[in-house]
C-alpha cells in the first residue's frame, strides 16, 4: 500500500469512527483534566450529550477503566451511555493513560482510581448546570469494578456521617466481586448492579473454587451483595440472574448478571453491554429510550482496528519513501544471496532449534514475573519511582532480554556446529555496515518513529480517535514517556535485533516461498507466548481453575500475551521486509523496537512520581 493511500484510509476511517463515538454530532466530546489533590490529577473524557441542558438535566455516570486499561478501553460503553443521554465521564486512572500516578498504593481502593473526586467536584461544581446532582453513578471492570464498590462503601460512610443521601446513587460493577463483603457493602447507601463472567479466569481467588467460583447463581459474592439491600426475612440463598431485588427508592436495589465470557473481553460484548444499558435506563430512567440491544460501538471498533492495521503498514511506505531521499539512500545496500536449499539434515536441525526456542520462551516467562520482583520491588510493590517504573513491563522485559540471548546462542551455536561446513556464509546475514551506514540507519528509524506519531497526535486531534480494537491500542502520550522509553529500549532491542538475525540470517532459504519463510519465522518468534495461553486456557477448560495461579501477578501476566502475542507474531514480517529494503539487519528492530515499546509501554501501568 502507498503511502497516500494509507494516510487517506487513516482519515476517512477516522472521520467514521469520530461519527460513532460522537453519535453523528449529538454527542459533545471534549479531553478534561482535573486536579485532584497533592500534585496528583486525572484526564477523562466528558461526553455530553445534546439533551443534556439547564432545563432538562441528565445523569452523569463515570466510568473506570480496569488495571492496565486507559480510558480509551472503556469507550464503547461511554459511546452507548451517551446515546441515551447520559453524560459520561471516562476517565484515565491513576498511573494510567494520562493521569498522574498515585501517592496510595491502593489507589483504587482508597481513592477510586480518581473516581471520589470526579464525583464530588461534579456534585459541587457549578460549571454542571446540565447534570442531575441526585443521579450521580459510577460503573468500572475488572479493578474498575473495586473502585465503583469502594466508591459506594466511601460515599456511602460520607453520607451517613452528614445525615443525607449518598452522592453516588447507583454503580455497576462489572467483573469484579472480591469485594463483595459485609463490611464493604454495609455502609453502602447506592444501588448496585453486578455483572461477572461465568467464565472469569480470575475466579480462583473468589470465596468457592472451580466453575462454582464463577457461578453468581450460589457464589457467596453474589449473594451477599443481593442480601445487603433485603430485609433478614428476605434473605435469599440463591441468586435468580436479571432479577431486580430491593428497593431504588432506597438504594438498595440489586441485580446480578453472569454472562458467558471470559474476564478480558466481558466490556466487548453485546449482551453485557445490554445488562449494564438495562440497568442504568432503570435506575436513571434513561433521557432518550432505546432498546439495550440497539448499540453501534462495534462500528467504532471496527474503524480503530482498520486504523492500527493501516497505522502497521504505514511504517512501511512511510520508510520506503524515506529511503528515497538522497541523504538515506546510500543506506540502501543489495540484498545478499539466501542461505542454500535444506538437506534433511538441516531441517532436522533447524525444527530442532525451532522447538528448543520455543521452549525455552514458554518456560521462561512466568519466572521472569517472579524475578522481576526481586530486581524491581519499587514497582513491583506499587510504589513511585524512576528506575523501570512498569510493574508488568519488567517482566516481559525480562524475558525478552533472555530471550533474545538465548536466540544469540542457537543462532551463532548452530553456524559454528552446523551451517559453516553446509554451505552457510556470513555475508548472507546482512551485518556488514559501515559507521555512517548505521548513524544514518539510526537517524532513518528516529525520523519514521516521530512522523508515526506525529501522524498519530494529528489524527487524535482532528477527530479524538486513535488505533485500537478492544483492549489493544496505539495512542497518545505524555512527553515524560519519552523517558521511559529510552530506559528500556536498550534491554528489548537485544530481543528485537536477535529476532531479525535469526529471521533474515537463518530462515531465508533458496526456493523456499517468501511467504511461507515469513509465516514459520512468526509462529518461531511467537510459538513459546502462544503455547503459555493454550496451557493456560487448556487447564482452565478441564478443571475451572487456570494453570497459573498461585498469585494475582501470575494470571494478569498471561492476560497480558493477548495484547503481546500479535506483535511477537508480525514483528518478523517487518524485520524482513526492512531487511529487503535495506539488504541489512539494523533499520528493522530499531523502527520495531521504538513503536512496539512505546505502544507496549503507553498500554501498562507506569508509577512515575509525577
Amino acid at each position: 500500500m502507498k503511502l497516500h493511500y494509507c494516510l487517506a484510509v487513516l482519515l476517512i476511517s477516522s472521520f467514521f469512527a469520530s461519527l460513532i463515538q460522537n453519535n453523528f454530532g449529538k454527542t459533545d466530546i471534549s479531553l478534561e483534566k482535573l486536579d485532584t489533590g497533592n500534585g496528583q490529577y486525572i484526564y477523562y473524557d466528558l461526553y455530553k450529550p445534546d439533551v443534556a441542558t439547564v432545563d432538562s438535566k441528565s445523569p452523569f455516570i463515570a466510568i473506570i477503566p480496569g488495571f492496565q486499561r486507559s480510558k480509551e478501553a472503556l469507550s464503547n460503553i461511554a459511546i452507548e451511555l451517551s446515546r441515551r443521554g447520559h453524560v459520561v465521564a471516562l476517565i484515565d486512572p491513576y498511573a494510567q493513560g494520562l493521569s498522574s500516578s498515585s501517592s496510595s498504593r491502593r489507589a483504587a481502593t482508597t481513592e477510586g482510581y480518581g473516581m471520589f473526586a470526579l464525583i464530588e467536584h461534579v456534585h459541587s461544581s457549578e460549571d454542571f448546570d446540565y447534570i442531575n446532582k441526585n443521579l450521580l453513578g459510577t460503573t468500572g471492570h475488572s479493578m474498575g469494578g473495586n473502585a465503583a464498590i469502594r466508591g459506594a462503601n466511601y460515599f456511602g460512610k460520607q453520607a451517613a456521617k452528614e445525615n443525607t443521601v449518598s452522592k453516588l446513587h447507583s454503580i455497576y460493577i462489572s467483573g469484579y466481586v472480591l469485594t463483595l463483603r459485609e463490611d464493604i457493602l454495609e455502609p453502602a447507601k447506592s444501588n448496585m448492579g453486578i455483572s461477572y463472567a461465568l467464565y472469569d479466569e480470575g475466579a480462583f481467588r473468589n470465596e468457592l473454587k472451580g466453575w462454582d467460583a464463577a457461578n453468581m447463581r450460589i457464589a457467596p459474592e453474589s449473594i451477599t451483595a443481593v442480601n445487603s439491600g433485603l430485609t433478614v426475612d428476605e434473605h435469599v440463598s440463591k441468586v435468580e440472574l436479571g432479577k431486580y431485588y430491593g428497593d431504588m427508592d432506597n438504594s438498595t436495589l440489586r441485580v446480578v448478571f453472569n454472562e458467558p465470557l471470559l474476564h478480558p473481553f466481558q466490556p466487548y460484548n453485546s449482551e453485557a453491554n445490554a445488562n449494564q444499558l438495562s440497568y442504568f435506563d432503570k435506575v436513571f430512567d434513561s433521557p432518550i429510550k432505546l432498546d439495550p440491544y440497539d448499540q453501534i460501538w462495534q462500528w467504532k471498533e471496527l474503524f480503530t482496528l482498520i486504523n492500527m492495521i493501516v497505522g502497521f503498514l504505514l511504517i512501511i511506505p512511510l520508510t520506503r519513501f524515506l529511503l528515497g531521499i538522497n541523504y538515506f539512500s546510500s543506506i540502501v545496500q543489495t540484498i545478499p544471496p539466501a542461505l542454500p536449499q535444506q538437506s534433511n539434515q538441516g531441517k532436522i536441525i533447524f525444527w530442532l532449534i525451532f522447538i528448543i526456542g520455543a521452549t525455552v520462551a514458554c518456560i521462561t516467562f512466568i519466572p521472569m514475573v517472579d524475578v522481576a520482583k526481586q530486581l524491581f520491588p519499587t514497582a513491583a510493590n506499587r510504589e513511585l519511582t524512576w528506575f523501570f517504573p512498569q510493574r508488568m513491563n519488567n517482566p516481559v522485559m525480562l524475558w525478552a532480554l533472555l530471550n533474545g540471548t538465548i536466540g544469540f546462542i542457537l543462532f551463532f551455536l548452530s553456524y559454528h556446529l552446523f551451517g559453516k561446513n553446509h554451505g552457510v556464509k556470513k555475508s548472507s546475514w546482512g551485518l556488514d555496515i559501515t559507521k555512517t551506514e548505521l548513524f544514518k540507519t539510526i537517524l532513518l528509524a528516529l525520523t519514521v518513529f516521530i512522523i508515526y506519531y506525529l501522524i498519530l497526535y494529528t489524527i487524535y486531534f482532528l477527530f479524538h480517535i486513535d488505533y485500537r480494537f478492544w483492549f489493544m491500542g496505539v495512542r497518545i502520550f505524555q512527553p515524560e514517556m519519552l523517558l521511559v522509553l529510552a530506559m528500556y529500549f536498550p534491554f528489548f532491542f537485544i530481543f528485537f535485533f536477535s529476532n531479525s538475525l535469526r529471521v533474515n540470517g537463518a530462515m531465508r532459504f533458496e526456493g523456499q516461498p517468501e511467504w511461507l519463510s515469513r509465516l514459520i519465522a512468526g509462529f518461531a518468534n511467537s510459538a513459546g507466548l502462544m503455547l503459555i495461553i493454550v496451557i493456560q486456557y487448556s487447564v482452565f477448560a478441564t478443571t475451572g481453575t487456570v494453570y497459573w495461579s498461585t498469585n494475582n501477578t501470575d494470571w494478569l501476566s498471561v492476560n497480558l500475551l493477548f495484547g503481546i502475542v500479535p506483535i511477537m507474531f508480525i514483528l518478523p514480517y517487518f524485520n524482513r521486509i526492512f531487511f529487503q529494503m535495506t539488504g541489512r539487519v539494523y533499520l528493522g528492530p530499531i523502527i520495531t523496537c521504538l513503536i512496539f515499546i512505546m505502544i507496549l509501554s503507553t498500554n501498562t501501568v507506569i508509577y512515575l512520581p509525577l
